[in-house]
């Protein structure tokens, strides 16, 4: 189930396969759902999409989906999350990797993340660390 060899993406928030983006199609063109995961971080809600940031405290969880990447599409998803060179510094996001937990056995895989690199002081934090449709449609 998790080659050591491949390319992995986990998401948490507007790429999710329940939350109805466009951007979600191109992954699930070019990648294949492994399962649920889970990655040691807090998450914010930015405006009508959410922001993660790594923590030192292992209560802090984000829930997402770790995907197996079959081809290159990182460069589009760079675009779609900012953080592609054509975007000035800082960038809103940056791609990063780290290890999440995928919760159907327990495994850790390193896996790439985009995480929020802004300030998160005046954002509301999502305590459930689970960004959902209800979320996303909440505001």
């Amino acid at each position: 189930m998790v080659d050591k060899n491949k390319e992995y993406l986990f998401v948490y928030g507007t790429l999710k396969q329940n939350i109805g983006n466009d951007m979600y199609h191109l992954l699930a063109k070019h990648a294949k759902f492994i399962g649920e995961a889970t990655w040691n971080g807090k998450l914010y809600m930015v405006k009508d999409y959410p922001g993660a940031v790594k923590s030192d405290d292992s209560s802090d969880t984000v829930y997402g989906e770790l995907y197996l990447l079959n081809n290159n599409i990182l460069p589009a998803l760079d675009e779609y999350e900012e953080c592609s060179d054509k975007f000035a510094k800082p960038t809103l996001y940056k791609r990063i990797k780290n290890k999440v937990k995928l919760l159907i056995n327990g495994k850790i895989v390193n896996s790439w993340i985009y995480i929020y690199n802004m300030p998160v002081d005046n954002l509301r934090i999502i305590k459930s660390g689970n960004f959902t449709f209800l979320t996303a449609h909440s505001l």
